[in-house]
């Protein structure tokens, strides 16, 4: 079993919803974080605090989740949405659930928040959770790896729904004008499930769902993997990096928007590092096998 390296997240801004941001917004919580317009007042208010160029939605990770019947605590002005009761506790039972419809709920009021900041010259970015993120929100933590070990075939069957509902998410955000869609799964960081787990989860899931991202961009927008992700797809085998020279010194960001339509898929750098530069002026493009 090879190792898969290591990524710390150093961040320490674009993490959402805090009392120092929504202080003096004038809004009503957690109605705000059901609408397009609130979304829209947060998104702006989070970029101004950061110092960003990108406005981010949404402002938790149980939007996909929750458009498949996930119960929500939706939180205040100082945390956004988390999950609350699980509401399975199988494979069946996930797979019992309805497929998403990006046309109703949170998620369309997300989706029309991305179109409007847009339409407004906004540089859009709309991060997508990964699959154990979501169970999470579905199931209690223990009965998914209990599944994924005594039920594989169950767990793949649930991967497959899963990432069919994130690719109509994506697509959805694609018509929406968002730039840049950023794929996170911190329930499932590679320091969670261990070398075993990540390998046979990229082999099960992360793989074959990146491939379907890539047939999704072009020209206009780009997906951003998290580094984690990154690390541990090269590292199985299952990709490796490409290199393309841009001028030294330029901003990630605006190497991303630059290399929209020629990259499908990056990964070197968290887009939540705001104002981070390429010293070397190398975007790295993740090349999937």
């Amino acid at each position: 079993m090879g190792e898969i390296r290591e990524y710390k997240c150093t961040y320490s801004n674009s993490v959402g919803i805090s009392a120092e941001v929504t202080s003096g917004l004038g809004l009503e919580f957690p109605d705000a974080y059901m609408h397009s317009e609130t979304m829209q007042i947060l998104s702006r208010a989070i970029k101004k605090h950061d110092g960003a160029e990108f406005c981010l939605l949404p402002f938790c990770r149980t939007v996909e989740a929750e458009a498949m019947g996930a119960i929500l605590n939706y939180g205040d002005a100082n945390t956004g949405p988390r999950a609350k009761d699980p509401i399975c506790g199988s494979c069946e039972d996930v797979l019992a659930l309805p497929d998403v419809d990006v046309t109703k709920g949170r998620m369309a009021e997300v989706l029309d928040a991305c179109a409007k900041l847009k339409a407004e010259g906004e540089t859009v970015c709309l991060e997508v959770t990964g699959p154990f993120t979501m169970l999470n929100a579905l199931m209690e933590p223990r009965k998914v790896f209990k599944a994924y070990r005594k039920d594989h075939d169950g767990m793949v069957k649930v991967f497959e729904k899963l990432g069919d509902s994130l690719l109509a998410y994506i697509e959805a955000g694609k018509r929406a004008g968002v730039d840049v869609f950023i794929f996170s799964d911190s329930a499932g960081a590679p320091e969670l499930l261990g070398p075993k787990f990540m390998t046979q989860a990229v082999e099960d899931f992360y793989h074959p769902f990146l491939k379907k991202v890539e047939e999704l961009m072009d020209d206009s927008c780009i997906f951003l993997l998290c580094p984690k992700f990154t690390f541990a797809v090269i590292d199985t085998g299952f990709g490796e990096f490409r290199e393309h020279e841009l001028e030294p010194g330029i901003d990630f960001l605006e190497a991303m928007l630059q290399m929209r339509g020629r990259v499908k898929i990056g990964g070197q750098v968290c887009i939540k590092n705001i104002g981070v530069k390429l010293a070397n002026g190398r975007f790295r493009e993740i090349v999937l096998r």
